[in-house]
């Protein structure tokens, strides 16, 4: 019989492949290492099968108890957990195909802020997932602030590129492919963002979904952001 700690364990599992994954992704980028990108994609799998694994821990957990408000809160919780952790894995996947690409050809000068915008990424999904372990959903709203500034660093970043792109055409293909691995990295956060909601949710059974502000989310919860 499915317990509620079984669904949390594989749970927790999938969030350390998918940081492991994004993590050597970025790792391949930035230090052109074929080896680590190659190894991003063959793993891939693994989180796909986790995914499969936590959706049917859900329904026989479900179809075996009489599940509490925190209960059925967590099995839908962690649903859609899986499913963004499964999509965080597929964006390490397409920075890792496009790490390929760009080593096939000389460097730019510069990664930009794409090693910076990264890092706010991890932290959003360190933070998102520590306040799922812990219990403490305030530390998710961060998480949602942070979300602005990576959104903010990927137009940013596009704007340069095209400058570079018009003042030589002969960077257009690792530019480009530089847009690609923003915008991933864009996704990824946005990701993060939607654990940090969940997480709130299963905590304190209240939806700061479609916020179009922090102003907003700030009235609706009663909290400081």
């Amino acid at each position: 019989m499915i317990t509620i700690g079984e669904i949390r364990e594989t749970l927790l599992l999938m969030a350390s492949i998918a940081a492991r994954n994004l993590q050597l992704a970025l790792k391949a980028l930035i230090e052109r290492n074929d080896e680590l990108a190659q190894s991003v994609i063959k793993g891939d799998e693994d989180l796909d099968a986790l995914e499969i694994k936590i959706d049917d821990q859900i329904i026989t957990f479900i179809a075996t108890h009489s599940p509490v408000a925190i209960d059925c809160r967590l099995a839908l919780v962690a649903s859609k957990i899986s499913s963004d952790l499964e999509r965080i894995g597929d964006q390490a996947v397409t920075i890792s195909r496009i790490a390929l690409q760009l080593n096939e050809k000389p460097p730019l000068k510069s990664f930009f802020n794409i090693d910076k915008m990264a890092e706010i990424a991890r932290k959003m999904y360190q933070e998102a997932i520590e306040s799922f372990i812990t219990g403490n959903p305030k530390e998710t709203l961060s998480v949602v602030r942070e979300d602005k500034l990576v959104d903010r660093m990927n137009k940013e970043l596009f704007s340069t590129l095209v400058k570079i792109m018009r003042e030589d055409p002969d960077t257009i293909p690792q530019g480009l492919n530089l847009m690609l691995v923003s915008r991933a990295i864009e996704r990824a956060a946005d990701h993060a963002k939607n654990i940090a909601e969940e997480v709130y949710y299963l905590y304190r059974a209240k939806d700061i979904r479609h916020k179009t502000s922090l102003i907003n989310v700030n009235k609706a919860i009663g909290e400081n952001v």
